[in-house]
């Protein structure tokens, strides 16, 4: 498009500014600008119309818009030679349009006259404003004979293309500025919003004009034609629409009207693809579908879709039937705000009846065209609506009903419908819809599809990541895990939490190397591999060591980091071992200091070959250990020592709770701005058991001694004030004595209560088979104990040490 010229652009009373050097070069002249309110009042009167109009901005404001503007009628035919003769067909006059008759853009050329002045001779445009405020019309007009005297029309046609500028004088028009997209429909995002720059840049109303430049919603100005010319398009227009034969004479006439209009179409089809699937985001596809076709091509949009689409779920299989649930999900009008809300409300899922159009689009996958609505089918729509009534939104409005179609599937359809005062939908119109359609489906398709899998991808990595109560023995725990980018919603990154025996906790921090279903599929076998083997209660460095094994088993394409700590409560004390991982943050409870602890760091696992070593930590009650994944301190192109730092200061940052320090974490380290790997962050404030809440006794091989066992556990039950759990707890503990004892083969039984959130209980003995929970008949002898064990607690367990095994219980505390 050619631009227009900056020189000149400044406005001088009386001549037309931007005046032409040369016929076809592009520049400005002066438009005015009226705003007519809703009681058909002018409530904002430019300088352009004073000058155009020969009336002041006082003697204007609070007038009617049809007493300062009278129009008085059409040029004559003998003197409508210029290149901006009126177009018939392309709306109401500008007198129904101040009266309020019109609902969608129009434009047009009128003689009206003027004060000192024989008459003016304009060139308009009329946009409907929608919106709650009280302005109902913007009229735009230009002085046809500024255009000639600058020689625009002697030589190339040129299109014309108004442009709304700031002015600071009119309270409204920042947001009229701001909406010029929707003033000025005709016209792509970016070209308004280069325009709308130009105008605040200029600060006065401009009119653009091209010889390239396109504004469907004006008159066709660009043909220069003589009086008999359009004489003859006229006869052909009307033999076209009487769907009479063209004859000889007319035909060239009639084939520059059907490819006009086909054009026309095309133009359109071409902008509407440009304004909708600009994200894969479903919800802002829909209004993008909805708003691309209102007001141009219809007054009324309302979008249905499938359940299934809705949800985000696979394809929908079948034919729609009449038990086929859709979904309202958009609806875009041109009314005054309201009208449609309270009736048709979005969100709404529903039904339709085999005898409705909609039923006939659904089922047949083609559109349905109803020229006029009659009281009939209108009564008939209405019944599917309960307790409202809708007739009088549709009746007497032509419908067009489109089907939104992907890969030979009904997704939904579209329900168009235009003022009665507008053309009726036609075939032409009915193809455009279904081509509209058919783009608008492929659109929704890829949203729904992605959607879909982005569904599938939060499902798989949510089931893959373990659900960590917030309290474990000794200690609070908070996590966060955030995906790299919204492609790749599934990696490689995990943490976990593992109750070990003797009240301990492992945590456990892993990434393996890579995004998507293959990294992420790694990733859980490596999780359940370390669960497994924390249950066992393997020495870290001992786990790692197994954990590398097992990845060279599984192929040599992933590598994984991973850091694996033991907290001990009662012994308050890290025991951790490091493959290839970044080092853990500790923050001390009592000076608030945090620190990188200095583990040996070995080869990811999956190297194979190399030794890993761990360390032991003295921590205190109160103390705060942060493990993460490297996505969320290393940055590409930057050192990851400026990263460690801005982690230990942020996990220093005081918290009103754990989940709070994670978050001032992850703002800290501007996670969500920009980094694109996974981001796993487990903490957990070490609280630590104190000495008094843990008691412990060494049993003989004697079976006696389980009668021993259940004095000393109903004592220290009443010390620590739970006389209530004294009954479970004594049967319980009797029968894991009593089988401790009849395995045990030389060391003591150990018994310990340790009194948390829970009241633990563990019978530890040097016998390294573990026992099963058997069926056991009437008759039986044997089998019952851990039967009975299962029953009363709150959760029980057993697990290999090195010297043998513990089997242990869990009661639940009485409330307070």
């Amino acid at each position: 498009m050619d631009r227009g010229t900056e020189r000149d652009a400044s406005p001088s009373p009386g001549a037309g500014h931007g005046a032409l050097a040369e016929p076809t070069e592009p520049g400005r002249v002066p438009l005015a600008v009226v705003v007519v309110d809703r009681e058909g009042l002018v409530s904002h009167w430019s300088r352009g119309a004073r000058r155009l109009f020969g009336v002041s901005k006082d003697e204007a404001i609070g007038r009617t818009a049809l007493d300062l503007l009278p129009v008085s009628g059409a040029l004559p035919e003998e003197e409508d030679t210029s290149p901006y003769a009126a177009h018939d067909g392309l709306g109401p006059d500008l007198e129904s349009s101040l009266d309020g008759g019109l609902s969608y853009p129009a434009a047009g050329r009128a003689r009206l006259s003027a004060p000192g002045r024989d008459r003016v001779d304009v060139l308009w445009w009329a946009y409907p404003l929608i919106g709650p405020g009280p302005e109902r019309l913007l009229v735009l007009a230009a002085d046809a004979d500024i255009l000639r005297a600058g020689g625009i029309g002697d030589g190339a046609p040129v299109r014309t293309a108004p442009g709304f500028a700031l002015h600071t004088d009119f309270p409204g028009a920042e947001e009229l500025a701001s909406r010029l997209p929707e003033i000025l429909p005709s016209m792509s995002v970016g070209e308004s919003a280069r325009i709308v720059g130009q105008v605040l840049e200029l600060g006065y109303p401009i009119l653009e004009f091209s010889q390239n430049d396109r504004v469907p919603v004006t008159p066709d100005w660009g043909v220069a034609r003589r009086a008999e010319r359009r004489a003859r398009r006229e006869r052909a227009a009307r033999v076209l629409a009487a769907g009479e034969p063209v004859p000889e004479e007319l035909r060239d006439e009639g084939e520059d009207l059907e490819y006009a209009a086909v054009r026309e179409h095309l133009e359109f089809l071409n902008e509407v693809s440009g304004r909708i699937g600009t994200s894969l985001d479903l919800s802002r596809t829909i209004i993008e579908v909805s708003r691309a076709v209102v007001p141009r091509f219809t007054d009324v949009a309302g979008t249905y879709l499938r359940e299934q689409v809705v949800a985000g779920e696979g394809l929908p299989e079948g034919v729609p039937d009449t038990t086929t649930m859709w979904h309202r999900v958009a609806l875009e009008h041109t009314d005054e705000p309201g009208r449609w809300d309270d009736v048709v409300p979005v969100g709404e899922a529903m039904p339709f009846p085999a005898h409705t159009p909609f039923f006939q689009c659904m089922t047949s996958g083609e559109p349905v065209l109803v020229p006029r609505i009659s009281e009939e089918m209108g009564q008939a729509i209405a019944a599917q609506f309960e307790k409202r009534d809708i007739r009088p939104l549709i009746t007497g409005r032509s419908m067009l009903v489109v089907p939104l179609k992907a890969r030979h599937v009904v997704l939904g359809f579209m329900i168009l419908l235009r003022h009665p005062e507008r053309p009726v939908f036609d075939d032409m119109d009915r193809v455009t819809g279904a081509e509209l359609a058919a783009r608008a489906g492929l659109v929704l398709d890829n949203a729904r599809m992605y959607t879909y899998q982005e569904n599938v991808a939060e499902t798989l990595q949510d089931s893959m990541l373990p659900h960590i109560p917030p309290r474990m023995a000794g200690c609070d725990i908070a996590t966060r895990y955030l995906p790299g980018t919204l492609l790749g919603r599934v990696g490689g990154d995990w943490f976990d939490a593992v109750k070990l025996p003797g009240g301990r906790t492992a945590f456990v921090v892993g990434d393996v190397m890579g995004h998507g279903l293959n990294s992420a599929a790694m990733m859980g076998q490596l999780r359940t591999a370390v669960q497994t083997m924390a249950g066992l209660d393997l020495p870290p460095a001992q786990l790692l060591r197994n954990l590398d094994d097992l990845a060279q088993r599984l192929g040599d394409t992933y590598l994984a980091t991973c850091l694996y700590a033991v907290y001990d409560p009662i012994a308050s004390e890290l025991h951790l071992a490091n493959a290839g991982h970044i080092p853990p943050v500790l923050v001390r409870a009592g000076d608030g200091r945090s620190e990188l602890l200095d583990l040996p760091t070995g080869a990811p696992v999956g190297v194979g070959g190399v030794p890993f070593e761990a360390e032991r930590v003295r921590v205190e009650p109160g103390d705060r250990l942060v493990m993460c994944t490297d996505g969320l301190v290393e940055v590409r192109g930057e050192d990851i020592g400026v990263g460690l730092a801005t982690l230990c200061e942020s996990a220093a940052h005081p918290a009103a709770s754990m989940d709070d320090a994670c978050d001032t974490i992850i703002r800290a380290l501007n996670t969500c701005g920009g980094r694109k790997d996974d981001v796993a962050l487990l903490m957990a404030r070490l609280n630590g058991i104190e000495p008094d809440d843990v008691a412990e006794w060494r049993l003989a091989l004697d079976p006696a001694e389980a009668g021993r066992a259940r004095a000393v556990v109903r004592e220290q039950l009443h010390d620590w004030g739970l006389a209530k759990l004294v009954m479970p707890a004594e049967l319980l503990v009797s029968e894991l004595v009593t089988n401790a004892v009849r395995h045990s083969h030389a060391r003591p039984v150990e018994l310990r209560l340790v009194r948390g959130d829970t009241l633990l209980c563990e019978v530890d003995d040097d016998d390294h088979e573990l026992p099963t929970l058997l069926s056991s008949g009437s008759l039986d002898d044997a089998g019952r104990g851990l039967r009975v064990v299962s029953t009363l607690s709150r959760e029980w367990g057993t697990s290999r040490t090195k010297a043998g095994k513990t089997v242990w219980f869990e009661l639940t505390l009485p409330r307070r």
